[in-house]
């Protein structure tokens, strides 16, 4: 009877144990108050500032304006949680970060689903059905800003070059007009003055001796 009980016991100690300090662990995790993954949310606060702005009001133009940026802000946020969340999932599996960066890592981002439905709400309440296309709206800005950016600093760019490499930049442009050529007459065809000329001079040819003879032909009556 004792050979059967000593594993039996042993099982039941071994998973008690693990039992009770998975408990214990993870009622300590859920207590605990991570650090937040993202700092502040500045564009959030100005738009709730100027919702509660009464003397006087904010404008519905400034307001949309606003609820964009914020919108414009949030995609920010999508990106960059997509970018970090297969690394640091990955440095996780390897023991490289500890569970307290994750665990951040997933409380922002279960923020961020509701900020995105808040600010659906917050653009259907302006215009009905422009919660569905605030978001497309702001990922176009944001590559028009981009782009204004890179543009804006493409003279800086060229004077850096310029002075590492100490030359000058050269733009040659190189203008050539295609030689045009015009018919040229061979002088062989006849002109219709000529031709006219020619027939009339044929009809006249023709038409005399008929008219000569109808003359002797009276005067012999």
């Amino acid at each position: 009877m004792a050979p059967v009980l000593v594993p039996i016991a042993y099982i039941v100690i071994v998973f008690g144990g693990l039992f009770i300090f998975s408990f214990f662990y993870r009622k300590h995790t859920s207590t605990q108050a991570y650090e937040p993954y993202f700092s502040s949310h500045p564009e959030r606060n100005a738009y709730v500032t100027l919702l509660q702005k009464t003397d006087p009001p904010a404008s519905d133009s400034l307001l949309k304006s606003a609820l964009v940026r914020r919108a414009m802000a949030d995609v920010q946020r999508v990106m960059r949680i997509r970018e970090d969340k297969p690394a640091l999932q990955n440095l996780l599996q390897k023991g490289s970060i500890g569970d307290d960066l994750w665990n951040s890592l997933i409380s922002a981002e279960k923020e961020l689903e509701a900020e995105i439905m808040e600010v659906v709400a917050e653009a259907n309440s302006f215009v009905e059905g422009w919660g569905q296309v605030i978001f497309p709206t702001a990922n176009e800005m944001m590559a028009n800003e981009k782009m204004r950016v890179v543009f804006d600093n493409i003279s800086e760019a060229k004077a850096e070059l310029e002075l590492k490499y100490d030359v000058k930049a050269k733009i040659t442009a190189t203008i050539g007009a295609a030689p045009t050529s015009q018919p040229r007459s061979n002088g062989l065809a006849p002109s219709s003055a000529g031709t006219d000329s020619v027939v009339s001079s044929d009809g006249e040819a023709s038409s005399t001796p008929g008219k000569s003879a109808q003359k002797k032909a009276k005067k012999r009556r």
